[in-house]
């Protein structure tokens, strides 16, 4: 006996018919705004995020030798990132191949959330070490 697997919304991950690709016109143009913001953004965000990155790696290296201007060169671009990726959420292509676009960006969001926590938590951490 075969089974009809359905296929699932690109945008809010509903299951619809093998022949379409959106549930709704809502959905289509969610995602058509989506993707037209992901082309628009995502050079900007790629060089902001390469420049972030190092900075925090060169930051625990500086900390090692210098607590507070480490401390300051992690938790800076922390915050700068999660600002960024609340601003424009751009999940990876296999995370909304997995999960859709809806929930790829809510993850995402999560994420910066929790980047700009552990910013502000070393930022604390560089202010009251002496």
């Amino acid at each position: 006996m075969k089974v009809n697997k359905l296929k699932k919304c690109e945008y809010c991950a509903k299951e619809i018919s093998y022949h379409e690709m959106y549930c709704c016109d809502d959905c289509q143009k969610g995602a058509n705004e989506f993707y037209d913001m992901r082309d628009k953004v995502s050079v900007l965000i790629g060089i902001i995020n390469g420049i972030c990155v190092m900075s925090i790696g060169i930051g625990f290296f500086v900390f090692s030798f210098f607590k507070e201007a480490g401390a300051y060169m992690v938790s800076i671009p922390m915050i700068i990132l999660g600002l960024i990726f609340m601003l424009f959420p751009i999940p990876a292509d296999v995370m909304i191949q997995k999960y859709k676009i809806q929930k790829s960006v809510k993850i995402t969001r999560i994420i910066a959330l929790s980047l700009i926590i552990l910013g502000i938590i070393a930022t604390i951490f560089a202010i009251f070490t002496i």
